[in-house]
Formats: C-alpha cells, sequence, structure tokens
C-alpha cells in the first residue's frame, strides 16, 4: 500500500474557463524542446505523465500484488486499509454500499465519491441516486492499480468527486495465467482467473472473469453474479496502438431486508416478517474503443468511444411508520454514449520539465425510471409512482501541469470545466409531483493548486487547495424553480507529511479542511433555493513499519469532524452530518516464521457515528478481529486460509433511520474461508 497524494478537479468562475483549462496544457507544447524529460512510453490512461503530481494530493494506491495477496471478493474490500474510509455495507443483495470519506457519507450508493475505470466514470447519473457505483462489475483479479484520491483534487473528473475519486486501472498487456478459487462459510464459492496473452508483435488479449455465489448468513440472502471482461489491443505502428474493450455483468439475488433496533438486540441474524421477498438483479454491458497516437517522442493523444447499456431492478421493504411496512420497486434502464480526446506531454520551459495533460469530454446518459410502492411481494397493485425518462448531457474540458522547479518547489495546477444539459420526460401515467421538465444549462469551472517540497532525505511536505461541485439532486434539477441555481460548491484545504526516519519504517500524517456552501433546499413545491453550508475536518495518518525481519507492522487511522454550519432548520446547525463515523482504524501484523508462511491479525475499529440529521438517534460503532495464514510457494502457487471476525461479535454495518424507526443491516458473524491462487 502506497500512501501518497493526488491531481485536481472542477469549479464556478466567471471567466472563460475553457479556454484556461487548454491553456494550462498547450503553453507546453509550445516550450522549448530542448532538455527534454525521458518519452511517455507506454501511456494509455489520460494523467498517466503527472504521477509526480499525484504526491501533491493525498492519496492511497495498490498495486496487482498487494490486491491479489489479500484474495478479496470485492474491490471496495480494499477501503479498510485507506486512513478515514469506511464501507457501510446495507446488506440487500445487488445494492451499492455506501462509502464514508472525508467526512462524506454518501459515497457509492450517492454521489459523493467518483469511481473511474480505465478513466471512464461508472457513476450513474438517476440510478437509484445520484452517482450510484456498483463495484461488482470489477474483478478484483483483472486490476492493475486501484488509487484513492482524497477530496476534490482531480481535474481529469468532474461530478460525483466532492470527498474524491478512485481510480481503477486494468491489465493491459503481458502473459499471465492466474486463477484464485475460495470455499467459504454458508456455501459461498469465489472463483476468479485472469489471462493475457501476447498474439504477435504488439498484440494482446487480456482476460477477466469471476462468478461468485453464497447463500448468506441470514434466510433468504441467496445471491450470485458473474463478469467477464476482455480487452485486445494491437499496436498497428511504431506511433499508432488501437484497443477494443468489452464488459458483461448479471446478478440476481435476495435480500432478507433491515432489523428493527429490538429484533436486532434479540437475534442479530433474523428477519423481519413483514420484510417480502427482496432483491435484486442486473445486467451490464459496456464496449469501447481507444485509439493512441504518438505526435511525438514526448506528445501522445488518447481517443477513446464507449457505450454501456444496464438494466437493474430491486424489491425493498421498509418501515413508513412505527407498525407499517411497505414493498417498493424500483428499476433503471441505463444507456450511456461517450467519447473523449486528450494530450498528454512531458516538454521542458528551459531546464524546467513539465508534465501536463490536456483534453475534452462528451457524454449522453438517458435513464428510464419505474417506481412502484405498496407491492405485495412483488406483485404491484397500484399505479406508478413514477414512470419517466431522464436525460443528462455533458460537455468538459480540463487541464493540469506539474512543474518541478527545485527539490524544495514543485508546485501543480489544474483546471475543469463542465456544462450540462438535458431534460426529463413522462412515459405513462404516475402519480408523482416531483419536477420533471427540461434541465436548465449549467456550467462551472474548478481550480486545483498544489505543491510538494522535499525538504531533507526521507522528508517530503505538502500543500494543497482545491475546489469541487454538485448539482441538484434526483429530479430537483429537472425543476423549473431550479433553472437560477448555483451548484453546490466544495473547497477543501489540506496540508501532509511523508517522513522516513530509519530503514523500514513509513509514516505519512494529513490535515484537511472541507467546506461546503450554495447547499439546495427546497422552499415549496418546485422551489428552490441555494441555501445550507457544511464544515469537515480531520486528521489522517498511516504508519508502514518493518519491524523485524519476520515482522511488518501496518497502521490507518482516519477521524472526521463534519458539522452541519448553515441550513433552513435552525435547529440542525452545529449537528453532526448523519452517517460519518467519528473515527476509523485498521492495525495489522504480518509474520513469516518461514518462507512460504505467512500470518497476518487485522483488527478494526469504527466509531460512533449520528444516525439521522438532528444527531438524536446514534450507533456506538464496532470492532472486529481476523486471521489469515497462507502458504505459498516458489513454484507459484499459494493455498490460503481466513477467518473473519474471529471473536463472533454481533455489529452492524450499517444503522438508519426510516420511517422513524431505526433500522440495522447486521455485519457476518464468525466466518471461514479456504482457497488457493495458481500462476501458470
Amino acid at each position: 500500500m502506497n500512501s501518497k497524494t493526488a491531481p485536481i478537479q472542477p469549479t464556478s468562475y466567471r471567466l472563460h474557463p475553457l479556454h484556461l483549462a487548454l491553456a494550462l496544457a498547450f503553453a507546453a507544447v509550445g516550450a522549448s524542446a530542448q532538455d527534454v524529460p525521458p518519452t511517455l512510453g507506454a501511456i494509455e490512461i489520460k494523467g498517466q505523465a503527472l504521477q509526480g503530481a499525484a504526491s501533491a494530493y493525498s492519496s492511497t494506491s495498490f498495486d496487482n500484488e498487494e490486491i491479489t495477496e489479500k484474495h478479496i471478493s470485492q474491490p471496495q474490500e480494499l477501503f479498510r486499509y485507506v486512513p478515514g474510509m469506511n464501507v457501510q455495507n446495507y446488506q440487500l443483495s445487488g445494492v451499492a454500499d455506501t462509502i464514508v470519506m472525508r467526512g462524506f457519507g454518501g459515497g457509492g450508493h450517492g454521489g459523493d465519491v467518483g469511481v473511474v475505470l480505465d478513466g471512464i466514470p461508472l457513476n450513474e447519473a438517476m440510478s437509484h441516486a445520484d452517482g450510484y457505483v456498483d463495484f461488482n462489475v470489477i474483478v478484483p483479479l483483472e486490476i492493475e492499480r486501484f488509487t484513492v484520491y482524497k477530496g476534490p483534487v482531480s481535474a481529469l473528473y468532474g461530478n460525483f468527486n466532492r470527498a474524491g475519486l478512485m481510480a481503477v486501472e486494468t491489465r493491459k498487456r503481458g502473459e499471465y495465467k492466474e486463477v484464485d478459487a475460495s470455499l467459504g462459510s454458508n456455501n459461498t464459492v469465489d472463483l476468479q482467473g485472469a489471462l493475457g496473452l501476447k498474439l504477435g508483435d504488439g498484440e494482446y488479449l487480456n482476460l477477466a472473469a469471476q462468478h461468485y455465489r453464497t447463500e448468506g448468513f441470514r434466510a433468504q440472502s441467496d445471491f450470485h453474479r458473474s463478469t467477464l471482461a476482455g480487452r485486445w489491443s494491437k499496436r498497428i505502428s511504431a506511433d499508432l496502438d488501437v484497443a477494443l474493450s468489452a464488459r458483461w455483468h448479471e446478478s440476481d439475488g435476495d435480500s432478507p431486508g433491515y432489523l428493527t433496533a429490538a429484533q436486532f438486540a434479540r437475534d442479530p441474524y433474523g428477519k423481519d416478517p413483514r420484510a417480502m421477498n427482496d432483491g435484486a438483479n442486473k445486467h451490464f454491458a459496456t464496449l469501447r474503443a481507444d485509439v493512441n497516437y504518438a505526435l511525438s517522442p514526448d506528445v501522445k493523444l488518447l481517443t477513446f468511444a464507449y457505450t454501456t447499456q444496464q438494466d437493474f431492478t430491486r424489491w425493498f421493504s421498509r418501515p413508513v411508520n412505527a407498525t407499517t411496512w411497505r414493498q417498493r420497486e424500483e428499476t433503471y434502464d441505463r444507456k450511456v454514449y461517450g467519447a473523449g480526446t486528450s494530450l498528454n506531454g512531458r516538454t521542458a520551459m528551459g531546464a524546467t520539465p513539465l508534465n501536463w495533460v490536456a483534453g475534452l469530454e462528451t457524454f449522453r446518459e438517458s435513464t428510464d425510471y419505474l417506481y412502484f410502492d405498496g407491492l405485495d411481494n412483488r406483485m404491484r397493485l397500484g399505479p406508478a409512482i413514477n414512470d419517466r425518462t431522464s436525460r443528462l448531457n455533458s460537455v468538459s474540458a480540463f487541464g493540469e501541469i506539474e512543474a518541478p522547479i527545485h527539490a524544495l518547489f514543485k508546485p501543480s495546477a489544474g483546471l475543469r470545466w463542465d456544462r450540462f444539459t438535458g431534460d426529463c420526460a413522462r412515459n405513462g401515467a404516475e402519480t408523482s409531483t416531483e419536477p420533471c421538465g427540461p434541465l436548465a444549462r449549467v456550467s462551472h469551472a474548478s481550480p486545483k493548486l498544489g505543491v510538494r517540497s522535499d525538504v531533507a532525505p526521507g522528508v517530503r511536505l505538502r500543500a494543497s487547495w482545491a475546489e469541487g461541485f454538485a448539482l441538484p439532486s434526483t429530479f430537483a434539477k429537472y425543476a423549473l424553480g431550479a433553472d437560477q441555481l448555483d451548484p453546490n460548491v466544495f473547497r477543501q484545504t489540506e496540508i501532509g507529511a511523508q517522513f522516513k526516519p530509519v530503514q523500514g519504517l513509513v509514516l505519512d500524517v494529513a490535515a484537511y479542511r472541507l467546506t461546503s456552501s450554495d447547499e439546495i433546499r427546497t422552499v415549496a413545491p418546485s422551489v428552490y433555493e441555494n441555501y445550507g453550508a457544511t464544515r469537515r475536518t480531520g486528521v489522517e495518518a498511516s504508519a508502514l513499519w518493518a519491524a523485524h525481519r519476520d515482522v511488518d507492522l501496518a497502521l490507518t487511522y482516519g477521524s472526521a469532524h463534519s458539522r452541519v454550519t448553515e441550513n433552513g432548520n435552525a435547529a440542525l446547525v452545529g449537528k453532526q452530518v448523519a452517517g460519518v463515523p467519528r473515527y476509523m482504524a485498521t492495525v495489522s501484523a504480518t509474520w513469516r516464521p518461514m518462507a512460504e508462511w505467512s500470518a497476518t491479525a487485522t483488527w478494526r475499529r469504527v466509531g460512533a457515528y449520528a444516525v439521522n440529521a438532528d444527531n438524536s438517534v446514534g450507533y456506538g460503532g464496532y470492532a472486529t478481529v481476523d486471521l489469515n495464514v497462507a502458504y505459498k510457494t516458489a513454484s507459484r502457487y499459494e493455498v490460503y486460509a481466513a477467518v473473519a471476525n474471529v471473536g463472533d461479535n454481533a455489529y452492524a454495518t450499517s444503522a438508519s433511520v426510516i420511517g422513524g424507526t431505526q433500522v440495522f443491516a447486521p455485519g457476518a458473524p464468525r466466518t471461514v474461508k479456504i482457497g488457493a491462487k495458481l500462476q501458470f
């Protein structure tokens, strides 16, 4: 795990941002070609030349070896090893988890966190919640690098990025044959495979697949999913590379639903009799084409186009008051078409090397949305509450540049401009009074600034300031009363330091302040205004220590102090932002008694948090201990065993208030997994 730092993202200025975004990089194109740094090499993802600039912002990276050694079934299992991150699992089959980061509690299941796969956004504009992300479409074994950037610091990506960005890069070349297969408690099976073939000179085929199924640790929690991903690439000439990628995913499962506080105390693995035959199913497919052309040894043009087709339906029972539960059905059929191009370069201005990127991107996303409530075991009893199609169109320009002028002064800067248009249309009769009309054109520009300084051997300091934004949520953006709204703006200031005081010890610490302004509230039906603000502060730290030749220790810690500073309801001012634990910590120790054997113990603690907006309901958090043992030989095979929640603690992976009732999603009891990883 590498703790370092990141690039830059969007904001709202009244100058013409499109010109500025491009000027950052095109100025570098015209710079002197003398004393040019090394050539770009195999850059295939925009911004890869800016690896140095990343260290001006807090980030955590995992490479393929680190990921495969953890034998994870889902990418979000990595987040416990990232300072200040937590996953709040709803335990609803096929439904995305909520991700907590930088004092925000709505990532993944909402729009607080951006996620990109090889540079293409995975966030869904209107699927269940703005910015919804399903990590299940990614096979862990296919990941080359997974990087988490903290805060709205990346200029390469726009909306859904206020708490941070997760950039997933897949394996694109190489020759390998790998299988990771495991069996676990509750008849859980996880089969993963990855294949890299060299078909000819400069021609590669990379494939990955996963099939996962489980009966779950509660009644009515069967779930299965399958994913297949492939990429063919070929070097046509010394300057031209082309690639075709495809991905297919399907999942289907049942959900036992939430438990009330009384039920959770009595039987944390039971099922409320009022929860019906809940569950979800999904089909997802995407196709992408890339054309990469080297304009010179130091300038590369990357161009891509893609389409995604998806259908997703979920059934969900929940309390609507103290005595009554109802089942609802939500269906989202999505179609996305996108394209983009970027110039990536390494040039020099005098004696100063410059690494830069500039680009343009666009997408058109439409979502057919069906919503029914009051079902009887998935049988519709009444008319649709919503039956409509929403469309969101985006055009973006971005630029970012790094100039390592001196060891003591390595600045970077970026700017992103986004423009959004769209509309909403009713497809049939519906009972909803939510707005559904044209989306007033919204444009926003976001600057990013950072600097790093190597003040002494083993001591690196960093500081950054960045701005991000959010559109009005859900159907508020399609209201006539929202046409004068400004985007919700987020500004982050961070300072950090990395120390290597002795051989084998790496310490990293960062402090941040992240404020939001112009939050959007409803004044009357279809009438909105910018009024509301929050302040998020915290400290994040990590430590990696080779304490002994046979013992490695690791620590990640993050605190979050999130407060409402302005709200239409004066009683909420000063309250905690709901769903954000006060702190999160992970401590692990790995012992290698012999060259082939290793054993790891991991302690995870999630602190208390407010469950609702007025903080009248809270959850005290939890702690778990996991154990892992592995035997790995030089002949490239490994067998492993893992015990999760060794103490068999009863705890909740998420707590909510729905319909005035506190409900819990129970975490798994003690579970066991055994498996083998083979490399051919």
